[in-house]
């Protein structure tokens, strides 16, 4: 009988000696699939440390290690003062 999965998760079968031969732990490749997508713009600050089961401060720091830049641009800027200004921050 095969295992129920949860309403929204995907399961990815990679096989041990895969694992083995790349000497990584399944959290050692969800951190690497999370660097890699992050750096390709492809997901998000949040989806990546959430796929890296991080908290933001040790993902951040992690993409700081491996000289990853942040993704903030002109727009994100805009949208952040709006926030702080509808907060009553500025």
């Amino acid at each position: 009988m095969r295992k129920k999965v949860p309403v929204g998760i995907c399961l990815l079968k990679i096989p041990q000696d895969i694992l083995d031969t790349a000497r990584l732990t399944v959290d050692e490749l969800k951190k690497e699939m999370a660097v890699f997508l992050y750096a390709q713009s492809r997901i998000s600050l949040g989806k990546a440390r959430e796929l890296a089961e991080m908290s933001l401060w040790e993902f951040r720091q992690l993409l700081a290690f491996r000289r990853v830049s942040p993704h903030y641009d002109v727009a994100d800027l805009e949208e952040d003062v709006a926030t702080l200004r509808e907060l009553g921050r500025l």
